[in-house]
């Protein structure tokens, strides 16, 4: 009789065990676009609003654009809600071998060209309207240093500056960029082309030999610091570029003929070419996106707390700060899912115009801030490491689109919090100050769910992640906001 007892006892246990489990996990609509459960289920379900608190800070981490990221070129000056940016590239190219030389005998060797390609990635900003780039060499006085990774948002901490030029400012009409490029030489698209001056072609295919500048990389960037490319003042400045310098499509081709080079069809000596490239390991490069806030919408709400407008500048750029004191005195319940919605406030004067232009991010990071130990780590529970894709997305924060309150595409991001709204209700588990942002080449100590939270290491987000650096801003409606307003919503069953 004990044993039968026994039985039902344990076959009742399942049954509550099973009822439980369904509850947590079979969900109606939400805003995730995840189920919830149907009104006649066994357990009710109800969902309610929780008022959060938000200000926009500045993001004080430094920002670096690594050698095989797309690196930034351009300006913004039209931006009266952000500000400007002003983005400049400083980097050095090299042989593939050393002691490298041309091929040929000094007096044989005929000079064609010099010329450098670049591989052109896409755009942020104004397309519409022609850029022009310089070209210069690297300030022999404030050289690069192969082994420095510099941070993009503190250009005046290192000095490096732009010295003479090496060519023409070329022209770049954006919708004729990715226009294939056809020739004996090579067959490409995306190509950005800078013809040097000739007495720089004389200099790389003449001059330079394996005795001097290409001994090897330490005597080229003594002869030759690099190249440094900026925006020319006169034509578009409401644009920024991708260039990529780890593509094979970026080199400095050198045209030259020789005694050395084949006879072509005419029986004449036939003109050749020999590359530099980029090398990850022993080139020097630099990055720097330079913010200017003065006088911008943003820079009058910058750390102004419980506000109703909040600004999110891809990194190099700022953060929001979230607060949720509602929290602490909510009752124990069965949380089925708990979800961060924000939503951007559209800009009316200039929705057809730079709203269009001026993208937000594809991707913002929900993270929180650990006053205790001082430091910047993951939301715990619900924040699974990068590394599974899957439990990645399902955490949230990649740009969506709604139509709401009378606009028919605003962006929208939400994050699946759940786990960590249990933890606090439940456990009394740590109420954090949490923060939002768009990272590039970003780190956060990764806290493993619990019961396995007593170890931590550190999670990486990169550009693969994420997103590009300077591309992406977007204003949100804070917790005040009376149409778009920063809310976390709970779907759960009383216990």
């Amino acid at each position: 009789m004990a044993s039968n007892i026994t039985v039902k006892r344990f076959s009742f246990s399942i049954l509550i065990l099973t009822i439980l489990f369904s509850a947590c996990t079979r969900v109606s609509s939400s805003e995730l676009g995840l189920g919830l459960l149907p009104s006649m289920d066994a357990i009710n379900t109800k969902d309610t609003i929780i008022d959060v608190e938000a200000e926009t800070v500045d993001m004080l981490d430094s920002v670096k654009v690594y050698g095989n990221d797309d690196h930034i070129l351009g300006e913004i000056t039209n931006d009266p809600i952000f500000g400007k940016t002003k983005a400049t590239m400083f980097f050095q190219l090299v042989p593939q071998y050393f002691p490298f030389y041309i091929p040929g005998t000094r007096d044989s060797i005929i000079v064609d060209s010099a010329v450098l390609v670049l591989k052109y990635n896409g755009f942020y900003g104004d397309s519409s309207v022609p850029v022009k780039i310089n070209v210069n060499q690297v300030d022999p006085t404030t050289p690069l240093d192969i082994k420095q990774y510099y941070s993009a948002n503190y250009p005046d901490a290192y000095g490096i500056k732009a010295g003479s030029a090496l060519g023409n400012p070329v022209t770049v009409d954006l919708a004729r960029v990715g226009d294939s490029v056809i020739n004996r030489y090579e067959k490409a698209k995306d190509q950005i082309r800078f013809r040097l001056y000739d007495r720089i072609a004389n200099q790389f295919i003449k001059v330079f030999d394996s005795n001097t500048a290409y001994h090897n990389d330490t005597t080229l960037r003594a002869y030759f610091p690099g190249f440094a490319l900026s925006i020319d003042p006169t034509a578009n400045k409401n644009v920024l570029l991708k260039i990529n310098l780890a593509d094979t499509n970026t080199k400095l081709a050198l045209y030259y003929k020789s005694n050395y080079t084949p006879l072509g069809a005419t029986g004449v000596k036939d003109t050749t070419v020999a590359y530099l490239k980029f090398s990850l390991i022993s080139n020097g490069d630099a990055n720097f996106i330079k913010r200017d806030r003065t006088g911008s919408e943003l820079a009058k709400h910058l750390g102004k707390g419980k506000d109703s407008l909040v600004y999110i500048q891809t990194s190099p750029g700022t953060s929001v700060k979230i607060k949720i004191p509602g929290l602490r005195t909510f009752a124990n319940k069965l949380i089925h899912r708990a979800e961060l919605i924000t939503e951007q406030v559209p800009d009316d004067a200039r929705i057809t115009g730079l709203e269009t232009q001026m993208l937000p991010p594809k991707y913002l990071f929900l993270g929180a801030y650990d006053s205790t130990n001082k430091v910047f780590r993951t939301v715990p529970n619900d924040y699974q490491t990068a590394a599974n894709t899957e439990l990645f997305a399902r955490f949230g924060g990649y740009l969506t689109y709604k139509a709401l309150n009378g606009y028919d595409k605003v962006a929208s991001y939400n994050f699946n919090i759940t786990r960590y709204v249990q933890g606090v209700i439940s456990r009394t588990d740590s109420l954090f100050d949490l923060r939002m942002y768009a990272p590039v080449n970003d780190s956060v100590i990764y806290v493993p769910p619990y019961p396995y939270n007593k170890t931590s290491s550190t999670e990486y987000l990169g550009t693969s992640l994420g997103n590009q650096p300077a591309y992406g801003r977007v204003r949100l409606g804070g917790g005040s906001h009376s149409k778009f307003k920063m809310r976390l919503r709970i779907y759960y069953s009383d216990l």
